[in-house]
């Protein structure tokens, strides 16, 4: 069996969020709590859930880009943590990250070409000719041209600037790559050529990618596994197909519930409501947290914490009673397209064979 490219077991990280007048911490958020997942070469994990969830963090957890509390992440099998400077700068040209927002993630004062020559200049021995020749390239690849390296960021659309954002991830030859909300900030003409850029480079170059996404809509297309979080803990984990057709957690029969379609009593759909607010990260409940708002709790959900487990056929599910679970709300979800609007466009912006 293939080691797996990705490896984080029991990722937690840990925010202060107030301290007292001598400086010790009085709360503390859990951002990440107990994390675990593999991703292999070429696939695409989804995290989804709602704002606030740490998606995000885990993203940045997974890059090293911040310390975790507890837990270990491994790329190629060997820790990052503590890894020496010339180690660790070899692994940031192996892991890369393109931000949500591609009006702010590029420098307004460097040109397209300079923004593109500094992953070159610290991650590879290429000289300034040949660097020239990749920035050209890599330009090509997204689908603009070399002579667009002259430019200045604001001389873009947004669509532009986010296709430099994935060439400029793309400078180093990655293995893998974090997709923080990618195209949440684009219009849906752009969103879906954006979509088919990433699967296509994907499919070219073998990429492993972390896609953080709300749309649930996008994540369909785009992902063979999906891990959904609440409160900093993956709550279910499935290939994507079997996660969208049988739900098995309550959170995440709610998340899909709350897909738009253009008539939900026309395809049998029934929206699932969580009752009560949600609770604050800072002060979560005992054992699951989402007991004070689930249809279906028992007294064991306030005082023991669901583990992660396969409860068939690579299906993770964190839930006391998820034999319980209704699916006849969902035996319609598998069936869900993406919004009429995006199939067109995903559909229109193919690539001709």
């Amino acid at each position: 069996m293939t080691e797996p490219l990705l490896e984080v077991d029991g990722l937690g990280k840990n925010f202060v969020a107030q301290r007292s007048v001598f400086g010790r911490p009085t709360a503390v958020v859990k951002a990440v709590d107990g994390v675990s997942l593999t991703l292999s070469a070429g696939e695409t994990l989804a995290l989804v859930g709602e704002s606030g969830c740490g998606k995000s963090t885990v993203g940045r957890l997974i890059l090293g880009l911040i310390e975790p509390t507890t837990g270990t992440v491994s790329f190629k099998g060997r820790s990052i943590a503590g890894l020496p400077p010339t180690e660790l700068r070899a692994f940031r040209a192996q892991a890369q990250l393109i931000f949500q927002d591609p009006y702010a993630s590029l420098n307004p004062r460097l040109t397209i070409g300079q923004t593109l020559h500094e992953p070159l200049i610290l991650h590879t021995q290429m000289t300034r000719q040949d660097r020239s020749a990749r920035v050209g390239e890599l330009l090509t690849t997204v689908g603009l041209k070399p002579i667009h390296a002259r430019r200045y960021p604001h001389e873009f659309s947004g669509g532009q600037r986010q296709r430099i954002a994935i060439a400029r991830a793309l400078a180093a030859s990655p293995k893998l790559i974090v997709c923080d909300e990618p195209v949440s900030a684009l219009d849906v003409s752009i969103r879906a050529q954006i979509l088919n850029l990433l699967r296509d480079l994907q499919q070219q170059l073998g990429l492993a990618l972390v896609f953080i996404s709300h749309d649930l809509s996008v994540v369909k297309h785009i992902a063979n596994r999906t891990a959904v979080m609440y409160l900093g803990r993956i709550v279910e984990m499935a290939a994507t197909p079997a996660l969208f057709a049988a739900p098995r957690h309550p959170y995440t029969q709610a998340l899909l519930s709350a897909i738009p379609v253009a008539s939900p009593a026309a395809r049998g759909q029934r929206r699932i409501l969580l009752q009560g607010d949600p609770p604050s990260p800072i002060d979560p409940p005992t054992g699951c947290h989402l007991h004070t708002r689930c249809p279906r709790a028992a007294d064991i959900c306030s005082t023991s914490i669901p583990a992660l487990l396969d409860t068939s056929d690579d299906h993770w599910t964190a839930c006391h009673r998820w034999r319980d679970a209704d699916q006849r709300a969902f035996q319609l979800v598998s069936e869900l397209p993406m919004s009429p609007s995006l199939q067109r466009l995903v559909d229109a912006f193919r690539p001709m064979t």
